[in-house]
């Protein structure tokens, strides 16, 4: 029998249970053997690794999950995919499936109960429309997670994947690089999917790391700065921190304080790593009155 996540064993299933799209839920399902072989690779998953999977489908990635690590949890929300999944995978016993929102599961919770003391790793094909949301639930809950290898739009990937001055390097840039360290593993074609996408993908890997990358005495002072000085892409980091107004600091002191700085008042936040906004978040910590 055809693997899942080629052409044929696509269609196959789908021909079998009748299976019919659900626009809302952007069911895009893998079809290529050579990414999926990167996706596995990437992860580095082991049979001492507890994989956490959302959005499995019809399994074209689970299958090779199952093969290759010790457990497997998919989490599914489309009610017409869970007896494709229950039945495709009924004989592997290291396969747990969840039929529930990814954003509504108690992650904390069940990585305890699935894999108690050690880490687990993600890997997942999300949904467009919901990729940022998953991600930074992932990233921000304190959850026991080694590493997300996910694939996601390609526009996405490189934003969340950009260096300091460029394009693409954003707000969300700089929050996936406090909690991880991204890294673009392959570009995926739409052809590569059925039924094809708009747009093309990308494999992303984002590595947690195990301690702070930077010492900040406040995070919460931290992430306003950054929302803020992407707020107004055009304008400089002075006008964006007085226009978001949570500084409670008049613009003459404001400027005074970020020239005093060495990030300068004329800057604009889009050129400033994360080393350089908690740098900055510090600073005023220390030197306002």
């Amino acid at each position: 029998m055809d693997k899942i996540a080629t052409a044929q064993g696509t269609k196959a299933i789908l021909n079998k249970y009748s299976f019919i799209f659900q626009k809302k839920f952007g069911q895009n399902f893998l079809i290529d053997p050579h990414v999926l072989s990167k996706i596995i690779h990437s992860s580095a998953i082991t049979k001492d690794d507890c994989v956490l999977e959302i959005g499995p489908g019809i399994g074209s990635v689970t299958e090779a999950l199952i093969e290759h690590a010790g457990k497997v949890i998919s989490v599914e929300i489309d009610k017409h995919l869970i007896p494709i999944l229950e039945e495709q995978f009924k004989e592997a016993p290291n396969f747990k499936l969840v039929h529930n929102d990814i954003l509504k599961v108690d992650l904390k919770k069940l990585i305890e109960e699935e894999s108690p003391g050690k880490r687990i790793k993600v890997v997942a094909n999300l949904p467009y429309y919901i990729t940022t949301p998953i991600i930074m639930a992932l990233l921000e809950n304190e959850l026991s997670i080694e590493s997300i290898t996910v694939m996601v739009q390609k526009e996405v990937a490189d934003r969340l994947a950009a260096g300091p001055g460029s394009k693409q390097y954003g707000a969300i840039t700089v929050a996936v690089n406090y909690y991880a360290q991204p890294y673009l593993v392959a570009n995926v074609p739409r052809n590569c999917f059925m039924p094809r996408p708009n747009v093309d993908s990308a494999v992303l890997k984002l590595t947690l790391n195990k301690e702070p990358v930077v010492d900040v005495g406040s995070t919460k002072q931290l992430f306003q700065i950054i929302r803020a000085a992407f707020s107004q892409r055009r304008k400089t980091l002075l006008n964006t921190l007085m226009a978001n107004g949570e500084l409670n600091l008049s613009k003459e002191a404001l400027k005074q304080l970020l020239d005093e700085s060495g990030i300068g008042a004329s800057t604009r936040g889009e050129t400033l790593s994360l080393q350089d906004f908690a740098r900055l978040s510090d600073y005023l910590d220390k030197h306002r009155v």
